[in-house]
Formats: structure tokens, C-alpha cells, sequence
């Protein structure tokens, strides 16, 4: 039993830009309702709400939403830092329907995978996602493009994902600078 949108959690969490849905190995998250979920996350209030019981890919479908449940839950102190945008996410849903929501978000997903494929220098994952997932479609496309500028500019090897990398997080922070956002973590 799977979703339609695994890259999606019932919460409104943004699974396909997390850096556990691209982790190689056991600790590989498949995504909301992906093939292993119930095995990695077998109690999930929101899937067995949403999904299970009312057969919903997302809390903002739902004529009840917001309930009890979700203006308790959803949203509240983590540490998984994609959590910022959940209630964000939800809004956008309710506001623009499921399938703007998705179109936007497999943009996301796209830019996310180019980083990765182009420019990870094997620890730049994590930020990455968090790009993906806070800054601005149009924020991340410059910051790439700029990259991509500057690396012909200053003749960088294609191969030097180390200095690539650099060069892009000097851009992504830019943008995050402009957009008010910030790609950290914050310290407790």
C-alpha cells in the first residue's frame, strides 16, 4: 500500500528533499509511504490518519484540517530542519491544491538531484537538501547559474567537485542571505 507521492509526507513534510530519501544503505528513508516505510516508521499518527484511514496523500486535503492532532503535532520543535516549511507547505496545498503543489516540488527535486550529481563533494548533502527545501525555485536556479558561470570564468575542472561545491554554497548563501532564510542548523 503506497502513496502517489512518497516524496510527500501526510504532514506536509517535504520527504523527496531530505537528505535520508538520497542515503545509500539501511538508514535510507523511502520516502511517506514509499516501498520499506512501515518497516523503518510503523506507527505514524498522520499516515494512519490520513492515508490509511481516509485514504488522503496529505493533512490539508482533509475537511478537517486543521484538527487537534495536526495543530499539536505538525510543525512543533524537531531537529529535522525540512520541519520549517511543513506548516508553510500545508498552507500552500489548502490554498493552490495538491497538484501545484507537486509540480513545484518535483522542480525542487530536479535542482536537488543537479546539485547532487554536479556539485556534492561528498559533504555538502544536507545542505544542499536544505537549500532545496528554503530557498525560493527562482533563488536556487541563479545560484546554480552563477555557479555554473563562474566555474567557466575561472576555469575549474568539471571533476573538482570540491571547488565547485564551494563556489555554489558562496551563492545558495547569497541567496539565503536575500531571502531571509538560513541553510544551518541552529544550536540549542
Amino acid at each position: 500500500m503506497n502513496k502517489r507521492h512518497n516524496t510527500l509526507g501526510c504532514c506536509g513534510l517535504d520527504c523527496g528533499l531530505c537528505p535520508r530519501f538520497y542515503t545509500n544503505g539501511a538508514s535510507r528513508c523511502p520516502g511517506c509511504c514509499g516501498e520499506g516505510f512501515f518497516d523503518k516508521h510503523p506507527s505514524c499518527p498522520f499516515v494512519t490518519c490520513c492515508f490509511k484511514k481516509k485514504g488522503l496523500e496529505v493533512c490539508a486535503q482533509c475537511d478537517e484540517y486543521p484538527c487537534a492532532k495536526s495543530e499539536k503535532e505538525i510543525g512543533q520543535k524537531d531537529s529535522f530542519i525540512t520541519h520549517r516549511k511543513v506548516l508553510h507547505n500545508l498552507a500552500a496545498i489548502r490554498e493552490c491544491g495538491l497538484e501545484s503543489f507537486m509540480e513545484q516540488q518535483t522542480q525542487r527535486i530536479a535542482i536537488l538531484e543537479n546539485m547532487l550529481q554536479q556539485y556534492d563533494d561528498g559533504r555538502s548533502k544536507s545542505y544542499y537538501c536544505i537549500a532545496a527545501a528554503l530557498l525560493s525555485i527562482a533563488g536556487l536556479t541563479q545560484s546554480i547559474q552563477s555557479a555554473e558561470e563562474e566555474i567557466i570564468r575561472t576555469s575549474i575542472d568539471q571533476s573538482d567537485f570540491k571547488a565547485k561545491a564551494k563556489i555554489l554554497r558562496q551563492f545558495l548563501e547569497n541567496t539565503a542571505w536575500g531571502e531571509n532564510a538560513e541553510l544551518k542548523l541552529r544550536k540549542a
